[in-house]
């Protein structure tokens, strides 16, 4: 595994290039061509250069994929408005309806089972093991239906500055 990484300067930030050197290394087009990629990005609630990152990505692999969408990843959060998600990815109402009106914006909804997909079992054992014996049940473990929806799934949800 091949790792990537750009460092700031003391006391300073890394620059739209570093990100986007970082971001033409990891994404290559040739990889993108022609697949349908999914960003899961943070909610408001977390501190992250997700707007850069955002842009800078569609910059690179917007006119290469057949779809690149975002899924507003909200834990247990309310959705976000379409203008607060405009925020969050600092696009204004004019970049949403132009440069990035293929996009598909999307909140997660953890609270309706019809948009999530049981993947598994966490078992009572495990849970038990999990928890140093604090609990003992059967974990339903699900995730959005929406991820076998693509071909290749980014997730900066844990990602914050």
């Amino acid at each position: 595994m091949q790792t990537i990484s750009q460092a700031a300067t003391q006391g300073g930030a890394v620059s739209i290039q570093q990100i986007e050197q970082v971001i033409a290394q990891a994404c290559p087009e040739e990889s993108y061509r022609g697949k349908r990629v999914l960003l899961i990005v943070p909610d408001g609630t977390r501190t992250a250069p997700v707007g850069t990152m955002f842009k800078s990505l569609h910059r690179q692999l917007g006119g290469v994929t057949k779809a690149l969408d975002v899924l507003i990843a909200l834990g247990t959060h309310q959705p976000m408005s379409e203008a607060a998600i405009g925020v969050r990815l600092e696009i204004s109402e004019e970049e949403r309806q132009g440069a990035y009106s293929k996009v598909g914006f999307f909140n997660h909804a953890w609270d309706n089972p019809a948009q999530l997909k049981r993947v598994g079992t966490l078992t009572s054992a495990e849970v038990s093991e999990l928890t140093g014996g604090l609990f003992s049940m059967d974990v339903p473990v699900e995730i959005n239906k929406m991820l076998f929806d693509y071909d290749q799934i980014s997730s900066w949800a844990g990602v914050s500055a």
